[in-house]
């Protein structure tokens, strides 16, 4: 059951973050960042690569000193992810990670001193085409902003962006991204609408510091659903104080939500009531941890009940309405199947894979057909 999307998005010039492009027509990324020490090789690496596994596009990694930025270089030769080195004002930082393949900088061009610096940086970040991340943050404002407005504000956060911006652009370098994160949701919804109408550079949203992973999930699927729906956004990071990979689960169903994106099983589920005819939250629960490894876009309705049931899952690739003595199965709205209680989890679950299976050879038909006619 699908209304038509409104969302007509902002266009943006496009850069490249390794093989991924942000802005322009293309798919809006996700993406998270590493919070193990980066110095520790091992265990970064092995984060990444769970974060990877998750969905991630680009994944962003902290490089504070000169010796993260050797352990970088290690981490660099171990993953096939794009990575973002976040950097804040030592300069030399920057410049030994973009030599050890970084792609993209993330450093803010006022925050790392004297001019020289900086074209040192963008000079280096031009010679071998590596983008920068303008990255402004409501926690981290310059002094004299913070002095004018007396306080975090979306129009302080735009001028601290510009600031950024023109010095950029006075160097003749325009491979850059801009992101204005807030943890107040108005705030940083604000900044990003203001932003949106003066450059035409890729944003990356975020609402920064966000919170738990319950909390922090509402905070930034009101704040970023709020400017996707605008068509504001080319690439999100969603900061939870949680397992990074939650941050790539979360960003993926925002972006499924609102038909921006179609990656993994999309599941339209009641929350159960009286009414049902099994335990619809246990088999919900089971059912997304058994087939987060599945990428095929599928739509999949499990129902509890004959109310809402039949209407539901006759709109999905796949769809289970309760009933009594047995629930019935639909593929592709047709009814297809009867399942018991029994082994229901595990039925489901074979049913979705087959379903998953079929539609990625008609995908991979479809691709081979559009090769050999063109």
């Amino acid at each position: 059951m699908h209304c038509e999307s409104p969302i007509k998005r902002r266009k943006s010039r496009q850069i490249m973050v390794g093989n991924v492009p942000v802005g322009g027509d293309a798919p809006i990324s996700v993406q998270s960042m590493t919070n193990t020490e980066t110095t520790d090789v091992a265990a970064t690496v092995e984060q990444i690569r769970r974060i990877q596994l998750a969905g991630a596009d680009i994944i962003r990694v902290s490089v504070p000193t000169m010796e993260a930025a050797e352990a970088f270089g290690e981490i660099r030769k171990q993953v096939n992810i794009p990575l973002v080195a976040d950097i804040h004002f030592d300069y030399r930082i920057a410049l030994r990670v973009a030599d050890l393949g970084v792609d993209c900088l993330r450093i803010n061009p006022g925050n790392i001193g004297r001019e020289k610096r900086i074209k040192a940086v963008v000079d280096k970040a031009r010679d071998l085409n590596i983008p920068i991340r303008i990255g402004v943050n409501a926690g981290s404002l310059e002094k004299d902003l913070q002095k004018k407005y007396g306080e975090p504000t979306p129009d302080a956060l735009v001028e601290s962006a510009l600031r950024h911006v023109e010095i950029l652009d006075s160097l003749n370098f325009h491979n850059f991204k801009v992101s204005v994160k807030a943890s107040d949701v108005f705030m940083a919804v604000a900044a990003y609408r203001k932003l949106a109408t003066l450059i035409e550079q890729p944003l990356h949203l975020g609402i920064t510091e966000a919170g738990g992973l319950r909390s922090g999930t509402v905070k930034s699927s009101i704040g970023l659903g709020a400017l996707l729906m605008d068509g504001i956004g080319d690439t999100i990071r969603v900061s939870l104080a949680a397992d990074p990979v939650e941050e790539i689960k979360v960003g993926w169903d925002m972006l499924r939500s609102l038909r921006l994106r179609s990656k993994g099983v999309n599941f339209i589920a009641c929350p159960s009531c009286s009414r049902q005819n099994f335990d619809v939250i246990k088999t919900m629960n089971d059912l997304e941890q058994r087939v987060e490894d599945i990428t095929v876009p599928l739509d999949v309705a499990v129902i509890g009940c004959v109310v809402n049931g039949p209407g539901e899952a006759k709109e999905a690739d796949l769809g289970l309405a309760g009933g009594t003595p047995s629930n019935l199965i639909y593929i592709d709205g047709e009814p297809n199947q009867k399942l018991t209680n029994e082994n229901l989890v595990d039925n489901l679950e074979r049913l979705i894979r087959a379903k998953a299976a079929q539609k990625q050879a008609q995908m991979d038909a479809d691709a081979r057909n559009i090769i050999a006619k063109g």
